[in-house]
């Protein structure tokens, strides 16, 4: 099939999801119901100047990362889905592919965590989707490119985030990570994407290499863990954080609460009102 008819299957269903659909506010006058390009580009995590040359068809060779991102910000059906693989130039991702779809009751269930921040992981621990309140919470995620989007990257050579660690929990948290990313690698060993990432972190990162090479397990999760996040207006706010995992799929939900009634509490509050006003 014409690569074209992806970028106008794209248009045509971009036209057709209201801005409350995927939890974001219709702002300023619009000349259509359905998302402004910059909305989608920011909820699929790819610039507008590369999704309009999508939508032209003068890009016409987007990655299968691009086309499940697409597809997970414009919450396509199953069918669709396919589809737009198709149209692509890809077979839609199998089971030797680390899966980062997002299942209609996955979305429902972060849909309905709309005012908690919560971000979710697959598992190479690269980032899928990050509500509203995490980005308010954490900083926004919508610039990250690439391996930039990988956790594990960003504890071991990239920047990191707002959680503050001591020298010991940052070690620790690096060896899980790494120990973690072994296991992914072992069960999706045809995955060329990960490969990659394999390959860039191992350039990249001596602790990498020693971390990787020891071959030590991955220590027991804790099922909740207190995390201390300095934020650059509220200060520090002391949260829990849960992470739930969608065994079907592999992905990481993780959870950021605050005991009610605290002064931490009423610090994450104001960190979600003054972040998600920014972000608007």
């Amino acid at each position: 099939m014409d690569t074209w008819e992806f970028g106008r299957m794209v248009r045509r269903r971009r036209d057709r999801v209201a801005p409350a659909d995927v939890g974001l506010r219709a702002t300023g006058r619009r000349r259509a119901s359905g998302l402004r390009r910059e909305e989608l580009a920011g909820l699929a995590g790819i610039s507008a100047d590369y999704l309009t040359r999508l939508e032209q068809g003068r890009a016409t060779s987007p990655s299968v990362q691009v086309v499940e991102a697409l597809a997970r910000a414009l919450r396509v059906s199953d069918a669709e889905r396919e589809l737009l693989f198709e149209l692509a130039g890809h077979a839609s991702p199998g089971r030797d592919v680390v899966p980062s779809r997002l299942a209609p009751s996955v979305q429902r269930l972060l849909d309905r965590l709309s005012n908690t921040p919560a971000v979710v992981y697959d598992a190479s621990w690269t980032l899928v989707v990050a509500n509203a309140p995490y980005e308010a919470l954490m900083g926004d995620t919508s610039s990250w490119r690439g391996i930039e989007r990988n956790a594990v990257w960003r504890h071991l050579v990239g920047p990191r985030n707002r959680t503050v660690h001591t020298p010991e929990e940052e070690a620790d948290l690096q060896a899980g990570l790494v120990a973690d990313l072994r296991l992914t690698s072992a069960r999706y060993p045809a995955d060329r994407s990960l490969a990659h990432l394999v390959a860039e972190l191992s350039a990249s990162s001596p602790r990498f290499v020693e971390l990787w090479e020891s071959g030590s397990s991955n220590a027991e999760r804790e099922p909740s863990r207190h995390k201390v996040i300095d934020h650059p207006t509220v200060g520090e706010i002391t949260l829990d954080c849960d992470t739930l995992v969608v065994a079907t799929d592999e992905l990481r939900i993780m959870v950021y609460t605050a005991e009610p009634g605290t002064s931490d509490a009423e610090r994450l509050d104001l960190a979600i009102v003054l972040g998600t006003q920014t972000l608007v």
